[in-house]
């Protein structure tokens, strides 16, 4: 695949770009090495009770009478022979290669305490020696300088380096907790982080034009992912305030309907939702899964509405993905359907922001690339608006980089509302009358921490 910029609006995007994240390359972010240094120590000293545990087990003396003086609890090769050759195991997921998987989902999903405890190995071991050693690696004189690439992905999205910030875990509250805990704004100053949300929804709508997802979009009011959430676990009512029925809308959404979006299919949706509402991959009984408020769990519900198996599951969700593509969001299947027909028949397809696409490509990234690539676009000519604006006014802000869908922020709390002021104005006003095309309403969240704080909210700490 080739990617070029054939508009001098495309070019010069990269080139402002460059030189903006440049800019915040050089502010650098703030690091307490001190405390590095000491939570390495004590991922350390967890590390080595949490081995003992299972060197201490009798799955690991299993273990061990197969590979005597070689096992190696770290050798994903040596673990999946034990556990789907030597016990016998049915593999939740294969590799490519056919042999059963060792990643953390699928590990998650078979009912060996030891395997939970090698997770929590293989995490903190990522922590100490990823993350935090990174970060002390890359010190100089109390400040990380992160480089922020535009051409080492194919879509000119962004990338990171040394240390890769765009890395930091996010997902797992504790291990972003533990790395973000490090970071720091300059004395006296505060971060922020302006979120773009939703944003490759809001841009994928820009090309199809679904009417249902715009009507969604342009309804503050309106929540696709809670309404997902009411077919998948048939539900007539779901309050996501109600933490049981929050779980259910966030299992619909990075389980379903996200997966769907970038081109998954409904068994692996499957997997991933049963992932989130703890339900195993097999017969399902009473009192199994996510316990809800009254009392019962999730196991209770479904088998009450006649599903009694993750089997049975399937092919619920195999339902659900039919309508979701033939009913609810036909227009949209339509878009791609035609999409990558023009594809096929020139070999290339031209994102809204000037750039083309040529080559060999899979469905999913001729559908998922123009989408990805111009969002991150939108996040980009904010940056470098704001880098712009930062420049003329001489703030004493300073711009520290984008990570996913964020730009983070070293605000002076004088400039605070300000700031808040011009991202809003930039991304959500002046984005959109720049470029035409964007046709549907976007939304910047922004996340303030406190002043002299590290980068972690306040009910997370």
């Amino acid at each position: 695949m080739k990617v070029e910029a054939n508009t001098p609006a495309a070019y010069e995007l990269i080139h402002k770009g460059a030189l903006a994240l440049a800019r915040a390359e050089r502010a650098g972010i703030r690091i307490d090495i001190p405390y590095c240094q000491q939570q390495k120590k004590v991922l350390t000293k967890q590390v080595t009770e949490l081995t003992k545990q299972v060197t201490e087990s009798k799955f690991y003396h299993r273990w061990r009478h197969i590979y005597g003086d070689k096992t190696n609890i770290d050798s994903n090769n040596q673990l999946s022979h034990i556990l789907y050759k030597v016990m016998k195991i049915e593999a939740p997921k294969q590799t490519e290669s056919g042999q059963g998987s060792t990643d953390e989902d699928t590990l998650s999903q078979i009912d060996i305490p030891e395997l939970k405890i090698i997770l929590e190995i293989r995490k903190l071991k990522k922590l100490r020696d990823t993350y935090l050693d990174a970060f002390e690696r890359e010190n100089y004189e109390g400040y990380i300088h992160p480089f922020f690439n535009l051409h080492t992905v194919k879509t000119f999205r962004s990338s990171s380096d040394s240390p890769n910030f765009q890395n930091i875990p996010k997902r797992d509250k504790e291990a972003m907790t533990i790395c973000r805990r490090a970071l720091y704004p300059r004395p006296g100053h505060q971060l922020i982080e302006a979120d773009f949300s939703g944003l490759e929804v809001s841009i994928s709508t820009c090309y199809h034009r679904d009417p249902v997802m715009l009507a969604y979009l342009n309804n503050k009011k309106s929540d696709m992912h809670l309404d997902m959430a009411k077919q998948i676990f048939i539900y007539e009512v779901l309050n996501k305030a109600i933490p049981s029925n929050y779980r259910m809308r966030q299992a619909s959404k990075n389980g379903f309907v996200f997966p769907q979006f970038y081109g998954d299919w409904y068994r692996n949706n499957a997997v991933g939702i049963c992932e989130w509402v703890q339900l195993p991959q097999g017969k399902w009984k009473k009192g199994m899964g996510m316990e809800m408020e009254d009392g019962s769990h999730i196991a209770d519900h479904f088998i009450s509405v006649g599903i009694k198996c993750f089997d049975d599951f399937v092919e619920h969700l195999k339902g659900v993905e039919d309508d979701f593509w033939n009913n609810r969001f036909k227009v949209y299947k339509q878009w791609k359907d035609a999409w990558v027909a023009k594809y096929q028949a020139k070999g290339s397809f031209a994102m809204f922001t000037g750039f083309t696409c040529s080559g060999v490509m899979r469905r999913n990234e001729v559908i998922n690339y123009p989408v990805q690539g111009a969002a991150s676009h939108c996040k980009l000519w904010s940056l470098i608006e704001l880098d712009r604006i930062m420049l003329a006014e001489k703030w004493d802000t300073y711009i520290l980089g984008e990570i996913h869908d964020s730009i983070l922020f070293d605000v002076l709390p004088e400039e605070l509302d300000h700031v808040k002021d011009t991202i809003l104005r930039v991304t959500c006003k002046d984005l959109p009358a720049a470029w035409k095309w964007i046709t549907v309403p976007l939304n910047v969240e922004i996340d303030v921490y406190d002043v002299d704080a590290p980068w972690v909210p306040r009910d997370k700490e």
